[in-house]
Order: C-alpha cells, then structure tokens, then sequence
C-alpha cells in the first residue's frame, strides 16, 4: 500500500490483484468504515459482493451515522457531521455511490451541488445574554501569549505532545480566548483532552482557522446523515450481493501469532434468537483467504435515550464493542490499549438532545438568531450556535429543512450538545444528564430569549425532545501516546486489520470525522489485497506556505506584523521583500502595510 496525490492515480482503475476470486470478507460492525471497506474491496480490489458479510449487533446498519423516528418520542439523531472538500478518501468513495435524490449523479455530485447552489455560511456563531449578539464574534481574541503557546503546539514534534492534556500545554490565555471557544465547540474539545490530538487537527485543519467565526469552509449534507450518507452506500452493496447479518454479536477473534506474521483463525459471535430473548454461540473457522476486517471500540457504544418526559441514563456498564477489543488486546501488545480510551467514563462522555419544534413561535426565535428562514429549505444556522455565556457551554443547530424527508413540513428539526453535563443549568438549575427532554428545550429556550415567563408552557407543548446520553462519545480524545491504537494492518498481519476511529492509519489524520472512518479500511483493503492504486494522501494544508501565511492574520486579529528593526531598517527590508515573490505573499495574506 503507499499513498498518492494528484491527479494521476486519482482515477486509475486497479486491475484484479491475484486472488480475489478466493477471498471471502468479514467485517465486524456496519459503522460508516465497514460500509466503505466492503465498497472498496467490490469497487477496487475486484472482490465478489457476496463474498461480503456484514456482522452487525444492532437491527440497523450505520453506526454513529445515525437518524431515526422512534415511535412514541420523534426525531432522533445523536450527533452530526461536519464536511469539507478535502475528505480526500470520503469523496473517493461517493463518487463512485449513486444519488439516491439526483438521476444519473453520484453521492459526491448531489452533495457539490447543492453546496454550490447554498453554500455555508453562518451569520451568527455565537450568542450570549439570551441570545444576543457578542461585538467580538469576528476575532479570535488570541494574546501574545497565547499565539506563541499556539505556533509552540505546533511546530512541537508529535512525541512532546503524548500523554499530556491540552491544558498542560496551553496557558489561561489561551483558554480564555475566542479561538479555544470557537475550536473546543466546533470539535468537542475538553481541557483534558489530549494535547496530541489537538496538535494533530492544528495541522489538518489548519485552513479553517480564517473561518473559524463562520464556518463558511464547512459543507453539509441535504438531509440527515443516515438518509444522506449510509443508505445510498448500503443500497450500493446490498445490489452487489454484500450479505448483512443483524443481532450479531461478535464476542472474540482467535490468532495464532508467530514472529513476522499473525493469522486470524476464527470468529466467535452470539447469534439473537427471533423466537426468543436468548442467544446461541456461532462462528466462522478463518484461512489465509478470508479476510477480517474489525472494528475496534465505539464512540456510540451503550447510548442511553430519554424522552421529552425521561432523562437519558448514564448507561456504564458492560460494553460488548469494548469488550471485544479487551478481549483481542490482551493477546498481543500490538493490539492496543482499550481503557486508555474507555477507562474513564466522567471524561469521555457529554449528551445530546434532538429537538421538533411544533409551535410556530419557537421557529421565529431561531429565525432571529441565524437571520434565515428555517422553512426556506436552504441553510439555516450553518453549524452549531454556542450560547457563549451558558454554564453547560451549549451549541445548537438546525440543518437545512426538512432534515427527515419524513418530517411534517411545519416542524423544525433542531440538534442541541452540551460539553458540560454535570454542571446546572442556566435557567433549570440541574446538569443536562439529570433533565428531561423539556428540561432540556427549557434551557434553550431561554438561551433563544423567550420571555421567561413563556418558557415552561412552550417546551412542554410546543416541542418534542428525545436526550441522548454517550458515555464514550470523546474516547478517542483521551491522552494516548503511541502503540495505544493499533496500526490498521498490525505488523505481519496475513489477513486481518483494524478499521474505525481506534485503529492507528499511518497518513495521522484527525479522528472524529468520516473521512477517518474511511480512510483506515481503504488503507486495510489496499494494504492486504495489495491493490496497485494509491490511497489519498491528507490533505496537506500545514505544508502550504499560502494556507500558512493565511492563518496568520486572522490569528492576530488583523494586527500587522512590525519588523522590530528601526523605521529606516524596517523601510530597506520591506523594500526588499517588495522584489521578491515574499513580499507579495505578505502583501496578499494581509501581514504588512500596503505602505
């Protein structure tokens, strides 16, 4: 397997590798990266559909890409996601998936378009004292000091930054800033989060930060994930012959592991009766010609959802994604570390609520705050709003609507986080982990700025909310250093790998997007079937002197940068730089006086 850019393997279509034909696949879960893995061993490495299984634990395929009408509690839909143009593996992907909307047009066509027609951009980020405006919205409020522990991150090399919290590695300044504000909320950064991770999206991400305060480098689907993204995608497979196995719980992988090569050898699952509540062991025996491909640990895993008149349950229990991969890490230290991530539940969770509005007022307060329309079918917040004053530091967001294409057109289809669940509200006075759903649009309510005394009738009657509580929704953000994931393909490994957002990819890409999730199975499907086409190499932004140059000014603000050399010196160097191609770099990133 290697790595490409460019144009010239961009659309190479690999021959067969040899042995194909023999292969049979498994994948343990149907989370976005077993999807794309079973897509890209059809589409790539010439492998029969249904030659193709699917073990999926639950009764639907989609993992955290979730969106769903409970019966009896309405919308659900535990997170969202956010996209940009350089996925490089995600739209390598969906070019290849056909719209399920658009006639003769690919999954990555309908999102271009419609993208292009409306594109993203926020006309409010960020709100306080009850939904009013914040004059410094635009800046990112970065000291001196805080811009040199910033530029330190990140020129740090990446081992200086393992096992250390981001709060051991930025000072009060920084914390205190627009940027960290803006940043932490966009990602879901803790201050106890780990400062490598943070390092890491520095570098990814490093061509947004002049759109930090409007999002306007952001991209989004037409409806919600699990409509958008998973259904064209498990349409594509299931026309393929790609078997889907439900109520499937995969309990162990046996090995046998010898220096210079380890062989996956069987799987173990328990199978769901549909007659009665008990389950029956099975398996599969594994050869050099099957091929495993697991997904290690769950950012999902043991969600809990209340109702508009129930709390979520903080659910910390037993965790069969995370027990597997216990199971398979204490058989090789190249397996990995699970309780590095899954060991501390108060750190790794936060919850989410999903909110249908339907009173007629509640969408004329969101109106004044985005300044669009929730009914104009177009953007409408264009990502999350963070009440920037609020004690659970909430953010809330309302997609283009309809977000369900099943939802009634005079509804609105809002998502609301909180980063601090157990700390009281602003108006209920309790930690969101302990409100009900109207609790929870309670607490919104009055960061929108209706009229206190309107609030408790309103969210008891004119909205529907189902909370979500996700007791390892930030594990992967947990303090690790290196050989706590294990590498996609382990060393040696003959016919098994690692795939989702615990498994190690090589490139160092940032975890908690979809292009990660996709990006680790393309990496095992090319690594294992030896495909002769290259995997996208990230996108890299940290290595553009333009993007670089780009950042620096809205980091300051706008400041100019003063040569801290005499008037006359600092005229002749200026005058000098005027002749080179620098000077005009300058001149075009907004860093020096156009005098």
């Amino acid at each position: 397997m290697h790595y490409s850019r460019g144009n010239y393997e961009a659309f190479v279509r690999p021959r067969t590798p040899e042995g194909a034909d023999r292969k049979h696949a498994w994948f343990v879960g149907s989370g976005l990266a077993s999807l794309a893995g079973a897509a890209f061993l059809i589409r790539d490495a010439g492998v029969a559909g249904e030659r193709i299984t699917i073990l999926e634990e639950l009764a639907l395929p989609g993992g955290a890409l979730d969106g769903l009408k409970v019966p009896d509690k309405g919308f659900v839909i535990r997170g969202g996601r956010e996209m940009e143009e350089h996925f490089e593996c995600l739209w390598d992907l969906y070019r290849s998936i056909p719209s399920l909307e658009l006639k003769d047009a690919s999954v990555l066509d309908e999102f271009y378009r419609l993208n292009k027609d409306d594109p993203n951009i926020s006309l409010q980020r960020v709100t306080q004292d009850r939904g009013q405006d914040v004059p410094d919205k635009v800046l990112l409020t970065l000291s001196e000091r805080a811009q040199k522990d910033l530029v330190a991150v990140f020129l740090a090399e990446p081992q200086e930054m393992e096992n250390k919290r981001i709060d051991e590695v930025f000072g009060e300044e920084f914390l205190k800033s627009n940027f960290w504000l803006y940043w932490r909320t966009m990602f879901a950064f803790e201050e106890w989060h780990s400062a490598l991770e943070m390092k890491r999206y520095l570098h990814r991400f490093i061509h947004h930060v002049a759109h930090l305060a409007d999002f306007s480098s952001l991209k989004f689907n037409r409806y919600n994930q699990y409509e958008s993204m998973v259904l064209p995608l498990v349409k594509w497979l299931k026309e393929r012959g790609v078997h889907f196995r439900y109520g499937i719980e995969v309990i162990d992988v046996d090995f046998e592991l010898h220096p210079g090569r380890k062989l996956a050898t069987h799987l173990h699952w328990l199978e769901k009766s549909d007659e009665t509540a008990e389950s029956r062991p099975g398996g599969v025996a594994l050869g050099p010609d099957d091929l495993l491909f697991i997904t290690i640990g769950s950012l999902t895993e043991n969600s809990d959802e209340g109702d508009h008149h129930t709390p979520a349950r903080l659910n910390d229990g037993p965790a069969p994604a995370w027990d597997l991969w216990r199971r398979i890490a204490a058989k090789d230290v190249a397996f990995g570390q699970p309780d590095v991530f899954a060991g501390n539940i108060a750190q790794s969770k936060w919850a989410s609520a999903t909110i249908t509005t339907l009173d007629e007022r509640i969408p004329e307060y969101i109106q004044a705050i985005a300044k669009r329309d929730p009914f104009s079918g177009k953007v409408v917040t264009a990502g999350i709003v963070t009440a920037k004053d609020s004690s659970w530091l909430l953010s809330w967001t309302v997609s283009r609507q309809p977000h369900f294409k099943q939802q009634p057109k005079h509804q609105v289809v809002a998502w609301f986080y909180a980063l601090f669940v157990d700390r009281p509200g602003d108006f209920v006075n309790k930690p969101m982990q302990e409100c009900t759903g109207e609790e929870i649009t309670q607490e919104w309510l009055y960061h929108l700025g209706v009229p206190i005394e309107e609030i408790a009738e309103l969210a008891a009657t004119g909205a529907r909310t189902v909370p979500v509580m996700m007791p390892y929704i930030t594990a992967f953000f947990m303090p690790r250093q290196a050989g706590d994931r294990p590498d996609v393909v382990p060393e040696g490994a003959v016919n098994f790998a690692f795939i989702g957002q615990f498994a190690e990819s090589q490139q160092q890409d940032c975890i908690f997007t979809t292009e990660y999730s996709v990006r680790t199975p393309m990496e095992a499907v090319y690594t294992l079937m030896d495909v002769e086409r290259g995997v996208p190499e990230v996108f890299n932004s940290t290595y553009d002197l333009r993007t670089l140059l780009a950042a620096i000014a809205p980091l300051r603000d706008g400041r100019k940068i003063d040569l801290p050399l005499p008037a006359f010196a600092s005229k002749l160097v200026l005058g000098w730089l005027d002749k080179t191609r620098i000077g005009g770099l300058l001149r075009e990133a907004g860093l020096i006086r156009p005098d």
